[in-house]
């Protein structure tokens, strides 16, 4: 990058992950961040501007527009991840409200005017259901000739958690989801498969926790919010970044191992509804010899993760 910042702008449903990307995101000395866009997903919108102003704040971030965006997805109704996050989407952690605003635009006016008016093409990192990002492609389709990248988290190639087979943020909006995929941008998806691994050692976490400062610890509690394994001694959780590895991947895209191939999001009624179907066969098969072959579309699927590697990126960048 010659030493230029990497334009970006996050679409998140803050949330305690999205809440650990944006941390990650304001500190990152090769990332620019030029706007947040919210979307109902783990919490309602309103909640989901609210906290998404908190983490800004309490990350000691400069004046970054905010921007409310849908309410709700295209077509199904909002179904929120409270049970997750807790009932203010971010862990229940009693933060102070916000001095800071959002702006007097909608999320799609402002995400139009920000990649428009970059001087170098923007990456968009959504984290959250993809309503508003279907929305602006569909609205202002001229938004992809300043585009570099899309790195969106959502999808699984094997398990989903919002079902067996769907990941919560495609699951949540798939018709958003797929209209994605027809972009015409570059696409990475950063899926289930890698999400879940990346996951911060129970004494830094207690050692983010006991931090002085607020943007430190603020990661800290979030991360002992969503514990994931036991700590070897038995008594400190460790916490996924969940997220923010998918901000990692665009700081350092060669923490993550990507294959070029097919990917359909599943639209119809049914289990498999929310599903990204990634084609990882070698040849075609049956379906396709028998004249049942689909085009889909071919993104960079993210199909491993340097966990160790991330989790010292995260923690550097946080605490530094």
């Amino acid at each position: 990058m010659g030493g230029l910042r990497i334009p970006v702008i996050i679409d998140c449903d803050t949330g305690v992950d999205d809440a650990l990307a944006l941390l990650f995101a304001v500190r990152h000395p090769a990332l620019d961040l030029r706007a947040v866009t919210c979307v109902a997903g783990n919490t309602d919108v309103d909640g989901v501007v609210h906290n998404t102003l908190v983490v800004l704040e309490q990350a000691g971030a400069p004046d970054i527009p905010v921007a409310r965006g849908a309410a709700r997805p295209l077509l199904e109704a909002p179904r929120s991840a409270r049970h997750v996050h807790g009932e203010d989407g971010m862990g229940d952690l009693g933060l102070p409200a916000p001095a800071r605003t959002a702006v007097d635009l909608d999320a799609v006016t402002l995400l139009r005017r920000e990649i428009l008016a970059s001087p170098t093409p923007v990456t968009l990192i959504p984290t959250a259901p993809l309503t508003n990002i279907a929305l602006l492609l569909r609205t202002h389709p001229e938004v992809t000739r300043n585009i570099e990248r899309i790195v969106f988290m959502g999808g699984a190639v094997a398990c989903g958690n919002a079902t067996p087979v769907a990941e919560f943020n495609v699951w949540h909006d798939p018709e958003a989801a797929a209209m994605l995929l027809t972009a015409g941008v570059p696409i990475t998806m950063y899926g289930l498969d890698v999400f879940q691994r990346v996951l911060v050692p129970g004494p830094d976490v207690r050692r983010l926790r006991a931090s002085e400062e607020p943007g430190a610890r603020l990661a800290g509690e979030l991360l002992s919010h969503r514990p994931a394994t036991p700590d070897e001694d038995g008594d400190d959780p460790a916490g996924g970044i969940g997220d923010a590895g998918a901000v990692c991947a665009v700081a350092d895209p060669a923490g993550l191992t990507t294959r070029l191939l097919p990917v359909e999001v599943s639209l119809a009624p049914g289990p498999t509804r929310g599903q990204t179907v990634v084609d990882r066969r070698p040849r075609p098969g049956e379906a396709e010899i028998h004249g049942g072959g689909r085009e889909q579309a071919l993104i960079d699927v993210a199909l491993d993760v340097d966990v160790q590697r991330y989790v010292e990126l995260y923690l550097s960048t946080v605490e530094g």
